[in-house]
């Protein structure tokens, strides 16, 4: 098993169907321990369940740890609450939709303070820490919005954009640590939260697609593992776009 004696922390993983959920699930199958984070335990214990369940299918094991990654003192306390760590998915997301002359401004500190400073916080901490064991590999969830321009999509693309810069910025600055960064940038993806709010059919997103489809989370949560595991190992300061051609079209 590729992840065998590593600890991953996933953030935003407290949501069954999410691609948090979904990330967890494939580095679990491959024997990875995981520390998952998200506002709500209640949600957060369904998911452990659910890895749980899946028995020798995820053979590592697997904590929740709850925390709002909108204040910085809570990513402190997740940080020396998860201890080491090997693999850090930065997933968790604020979307918010709105025109650029009528967004309002709570919304966009909350979404530039879990999209860009939380992970900014937890790879600035947590980075060290791979170093001194060895190395590790940190990926970053980004979006297609990040260099498509969608109106309504003005403050999370410009978090999504931040974070694909961060990217290429920590590629750089942790290379002789052996920590490696990237970043994966979906396109429309059929996690539990968006066809919740537009249906199974996502109001067409799919036919912007080169495939004409949108995706399973698990067909992204693939290409997450691949960067975090060693058979990625020369890979650093990539995003890899896994939107159905959506951003090749």
């Amino acid at each position: 098993m590729e992840f065998a004696g590593k600890t991953a922390l996933v953030t935003g993983s407290g949501a069954i169907g999410g691609l948090g959920h979904a990330t967890a699930r494939v580095l679990a199958g491959g024997g990875a321990d995981l520390i998952l984070t998200g506002t709500d335990p209640q949600r957060g214990a369904q998911v452990v369940e659910d890895l749980r369940a899946a028995g020798g299918e995820c053979a590592g094991t697997v904590r929740f740890v709850p925390a709002d990654l909108s204040d910085s003192a809570a990513v402190r306390q997740l940080v020396e609450d998860a201890g080491a760590v090997d693999i850090l998915i930065n997933n968790a997301s604020v979307m918010t939709f709105s025109p650029t002359t009528e967004q309002d401004l709570a919304s966009y500190d909350a979404a530039f303070a879990v999209n860009v400073r939380a992970p900014f916080l937890l790879t600035a901490l947590l980075a060290e820490k791979m170093a001194a064991g060895g190395g590790g590999s940190i990926v970053n969830v980004s979006s297609t919005a990040a260099g498509l321009g969608m109106p309504g999509m003005a403050v999370y693309g410009a978090t999504k954009a931040a974070l694909e810069s961060l990217t290429r910025t920590w590629a750089a600055e942790f290379a002789e640590s052996n920590v490696r960064v990237n970043a994966v940038a979906p396109g429309p993806m059929r996690t539990s939260k968006v066809v919740a709010a537009m249906g199974p059919d996502m109001g067409g997103m799919g036919l912007t697609t080169a495939l004409k489809r949108t995706s399973d989370p698990a067909e992204v949560a693939h290409v997450i593992a691949f960067l975090a595991s060693d058979r990625a190992s020369y890979m650093t300061g990539a995003i890899v776009a896994a939107d159905g051609g959506r951003t090749a079209i």
